[in-house]
């Protein structure tokens, strides 16, 4: 059997800490025997605080990491026992020095911060939070950050994004493990899906630029309600009473992208809005957003987000919508 040891560090929050527990706990055989025995503790043993309002007992200490195969490092409030000094506490590194070599080790949401600290993801791809990614690349710089995915699987260290990414690599651990057939009854039991499209930029919300400031603000004020014409760069520039040359420089000034690239943000986000609020067809929302072609979005959506315009739709989607109703051009 499979030994799994998660490691509870003070301020844990509790949903990733019992991820890893009710998925792998739920790993059965074709008899119905558990694939994996799931341990947790703390570094003393000692119960540890949660960032809810409860503490959580824990059955070992740090030694149980010397004796298995896999071990899981679950987030803490803020990013943990790591500081802005990228350093690890010393209880915390003669812990993660005693793991044998060859051991598993997985990290979920910002305990890639601990693997970082401790050398383990150095040169080595890696994800976590979308909200910590420019912090990790800050702190740790030869860790090879993938802010996009919902996990990175690089052999013997994985790491995943934020909350419920957890859930999706310890089923790809299972699937990678055991194959398909056990890791979807798992997501079964657990009612979740086996496998989510994508990463983390469909749940990333880009603010769009405050049209009350900055040189070309109006001009973008003007081009939101303009989304599903055709909008050329010389059309901007006129309306900007600028050269081509001084708008896209301006652009890049105060949104920090060209004004074509900005125009595709700004329609994939419209499709977006339109995917989850109304029925409307692929095709009809292409044109609404300024795609023109239902193939046009899907491709620059696929892109930008992830997933196909009906996987998002499918994700998201907030509820009926008006099938024949008035579209307003505004976010």
């Amino acid at each position: 059997m499979h030994r799994v040891g998660v490691l509870a560090l003070d301020g844990v929050i509790p949903f990733e800490l019992g991820v890893p527990s009710r998925i792998f706990g739920a790993a059965r055989d074709s008899s119905g025997a558990p694939l994996y025995s799931v341990a947790t503790c703390s570094l003393d043993g000692q119960p540890v605080r949660t960032d809810a309002d409860f503490a959580l007992a824990v059955g070992h200490d740090a030694t149980l990491l010397t004796a298995v195969d896999t071990v899981v490092i679950p987030p803490s409030h803020g990013l943990g026992p790591v500081k802005e000094d990228g350093v690890l506490p010393e209880a915390l590194g003669r812990a993660l020095a005693g793991v044998r070599p060859g051991t598993r080790m997985v990290a979920i949401c910002t305990g890639t911060f601990v693997l970082a600290a401790a050398g383990l993801l150095d040169r080595r791809p890696a994800t976590t939070h979308w909200r910590e990614t420019e912090r990790l690349r800050r702190l740790f710089t030869t860790v090879r950050v993938d802010p996009d995915v919902l996990f990175v699987d690089d052999g013997d260290v994985l790491t995943s994004a934020g909350a419920a990414a957890g859930v999706d690599l310890c089923l790809h651990i299972v699937r990678r493990d055991h194959g398909s057939a056990v890791a979807d009854r798992v997501a079964r039991a657990c009612v979740v899906p086996p496998w989510r499209d994508g990463g983390q930029a469909q749940f990333v919300r880009r603010p769009v630029p405050d049209p009350a400031t900055g040189g070309t603000a109006a001009t973008r004020a003007w081009a939101l309600e303009r989304l599903g014409e055709p909008l050329t760069l010389a059309a901007l520039a006129a309306h900007a009473g600028m050269s081509v040359r001084t708008l896209t420089r301006r652009f890049r000034d105060e949104v920090g992208m060209s004004p074509g690239q900005w125009l595709a943000q700004q329609r994939v986000d419209r499709a977006r809005h339109l995917l989850e609020t109304t029925d409307w067809p692929v095709d009809l929302v292409a044109g609404r957003a300024g795609f023109g072609t239902g193939a046009s979005l899907r491709g620059h959506f696929h892109g930008a987000v992830g997933v196909s315009p009906q996987t998002y739709r499918r994700t998201f989607r907030q509820g009926p919508g008006p099938l024949g109703g008035r579209l307003s051009s505004r976010r």
